[in-house]
């Protein structure tokens, strides 16, 4: 596979902290490449060095000449004011400038043509510039299309009426969707995405995934929902305590993969351990015996020659637990006849709704639904037009917010925030927490103004964790979090003896949490009987109408229950045909993974007992080492070659079952 871009000893500080140091890394041509680590480890700033925002203090970054580079960051300050359809179908750099250069082109022909003093080369001349240009941008049609855009923009949650919307009459994360939307129609050979499915639903996070999985250029993806980084990337780039790691295949196989080694390399200490007592006891036992003083002199060259084994660091990692709460009562809160509207935009319409203790309850729908504001509602946050939440006395709600650095007090430190929630928690139970999420002393002295995205909010949980109520309401809770935070967030949450409702569009979070779920839309809330993948269906069911035309379908197109089991069950013959032609394949480049991890061991293996002095006294030895090294690394290659042409076939059949 050819090498699209270089990391060559990248060293990079920031703030005084070195998060790079001599990194190397090549990137090559269908990587797609999850990018893990704790938050402040460096994965932001890798993807700023690729994208050219940052400029290493050592090394170099090469890519190749030509390539594209597209970067979502997690952020973005500026946005043109344009029309959206507009935004998305010029962000392909050639096509403003061809469109500038053909109108001064046809303007010149006009021009000679009106004049009637032209001669006929000039005339020639000018037509075939017209004609050129015309078959250039015929061709860029054809590669990046207006229906493509359309399409895109669809998928991503964007109606019809939307497309000539100005970006700035948009929301922040609309706007961001449209910047995600641009850059997956410029099809970037390299495509740098820091936390995408922040900004999007359910349902976007759905078509996206889908959209990656058939993407044939190279990825980098920051995610902190497990499900997504799983499905998209077979290689992990990790940030680990002795530095930046490397592995093959999904994020499951990095969690083995680190596993193992960490085994192998436990279990090989305790064997030198035992081999170093045992001749350090005989060099104790016999020094004084001048029969055993050669002896003793090789033991002594032995233990002095004998390798150290460096175990793996642990990484520091979250730890917490939400305290028990007191006892609510049976329905802890309801609402009835309950409306919310926005000037002639009625975004909730006549809810009535109860929740029960103990319910943890997932509300889901797609964005500017009404998600938001129904929890801000029951949080208190804002007032209904029309109705009331019913709160009985013993009902202590919190309330997690999603852009919860709005609701944060930039001027204190991050302990004094806490604090400041803590109705009364000890100075100790408050820096125990803050602990738990990875604050030493030093940074809890921090301004929450000098906070990073994952500090800050970290500081809005610990707020949370100090005093959590018996009544929990959790805006976007993961966004923001490492992936080793948001995990045990969700362990931290699946023992929390209150009750919880809670927006995510973190699947793997929402299969984990939620007992049920609530579905906003059209202004109603419905209470859903079916899970999470039964949702997730129904919304591919229900958007069935082309990306062209309007998002909205008459009452009358609906799918009759008879329409939708026959679905269902082409559904289910489909995927029996995808198991019998995958299953084999997927089984034989899972078996050609781990022979591979085993040869790389054995040819590292070997190449360390060839560095042995020892090694050489002992000619038939070092000639069996040498032989086994070659059959290894013979064995190495071609199972690699094995493995690169079955994976390719696997990903080509998966996206033909896909289309």
């Amino acid at each position: 596979m050819a090498t699209l871009a270089a990391l060559n000893d990248v060293s990079l500080t920031l703030g005084g902290e070195t998060l790079l140091d001599g990194l190397s890394l090549q990137i090559h041509e269908g990587d797609h490449i999850g990018l893990v680590g704790p938050n402040g480890s460096g994965k932001s700033s890798l993807l700023r060095l690729l994208a050219g925002e940052l400029e290493p203090d050592g090394g170099r970054i090469i890519t190749v000449e030509g390539i594209r580079v597209g970067f979502l960051p997690q952020e973005i300050a500026k946005f043109p004011d344009q029309p959206l359809l507009s935004f998305v179908y010029d962000s392909v750099v050639e096509r403003p400038g061809l469109r500038d250069a053909l109108e001064q082109v046809e303007s010149r022909l006009a021009t000679l043509q009106s004049s009637g003093g032209a001669d006929e080369a000039e005339l020639v001349d000018a037509a075939s510039n017209v004609a050129e240009l015309h078959e250039r941008m015929a061709d860029l049609d054809a590669r990046f299309s207006e229906h493509e855009a359309k399409q895109i923009l669809h998928g991503l949650g964007f109606s019809q009426s939307d497309h000539s919307r100005l970006l700035s009459e948009l929301s922040g994360g609309w706007k961001m969707r449209a910047v995600l939307a641009s850059l997956l129609f410029q099809k970037p050979g390299l495509l740098l995405l820091d936390e995408p499915t922040n900004h999007l639903d359910m349902p976007s996070v759905a078509w996206f995934s889908k959209f990656l999985r058939v993407y044939d250029q190279a990825l980098f993806l920051v995610s902190h929902d497990r499900e997504f980084l799983n499905e998209q990337v077979n290689r992990v780039v990790s940030f680990e305590p002795e530095g930046v790691r490397t592995f093959r295949g999904d994020y499951e196989r990095y969690l083995k993969q680190r596993d193992e080694e960490r085994q192998v390399l436990e279990n090989r200490a305790k064997n030198l351990e035992r081999e170093k007592a045992h001749l350090e006891q005989f060099v104790r036992r016999f020094r004084a015996k001048a029969s055993k003083a050669a002896q003793v002199q090789s033991r002594v060259r032995m233990l002095e020659k004998m390798e150290t084994i460096e175990l793996h660091r642990s990484a520091r990692q979250s730890h917490f637990s939400f305290p028990p709460t007191t006892r609510g009562p049976r329905v802890p809160l309801r609402v009835d006849e309950l409306s919310k509207s926005f000037g002639e935009l009625v975004a909730l319409d006549r809810i009535t709704l109860a929740v029960e203790r103990g319910d943890r309850i997932a509300i889901v729908g797609p964005n500017g639904a009404g998600k938001t504001t129904l929890l801000k509602i029951l949080a208190g946050e804002i007032e209904p037009t029309v109705g009331r939440v019913h709160l009985p006395g013993l009902s202590e709600v919190r309330y997690f917010a999603q852009h919860h650095a709005d609701a944060l007090n930039l001027q204190h430190t991050a302990y004094q925030e806490v604090m400041r929630s803590s109705d009364g928690s000890s100075a100790e139970r408050v820096r125990t927490v803050l602990g738990g999420l990875l604050f030493d002393e030093l940074a809890m002295e921090k301004r929450v103004s000098v906070l990073s995205g994952g500090e800050r909010a970290r500081v809005a949980l610990a707020k949370i964790l100090v005093r959590p109520g018996n009544v929990l309401l959790m805006d976007e809770p993961t966004n923001h979090l490492d992936l080793q935070t948001a995990e045990a967030l969700t362990d931290a949450l699946a023992t929390f003896d209150g009750t919880l409702l809670f927006v995510s569009h973190n699947r793997a979070f929402i299969r984990r949490l939620a007992t049920k779920l609530w579905v906003v839309h059209d202004g109603r809330v419905e209470s859903y009987s079916g899970t999470l993948d039964d949702y997730l269906w129904s919304c591919q069911e229900r958007d069935i109408t082309p990306a062209t035309e309007t998002a909205v379908k008459p009452e009358g197109q609906k799918k009759s229950r008879h329409a939708r089991k026959e679905r269902r069950r082409r559904d289910a013959e489909l995927r029996a045909e995808q198991n019998r032609e995958l299953k084999p394949l997927e089984k034989r480049v899972n078996t050609l993974e781990k022979r591979i991890a085993e040869l790389e061991e054995a040819v590292a293996r070997h190449t360390e007992d060839l560095s042995k002095p020892e090694l050489y006294d002992d000619a038939d030895k070092r000639d069996a080492v040498i032989q086994e090294m070659r059959a290894a690394q013979a064995e190495l290659e071609r199972s690699l070659e094995e493995w690169s042409e079955a994976h390719e076939r696997l990903e080509q059949l998966r996206a033909e079952f896909d289309e």
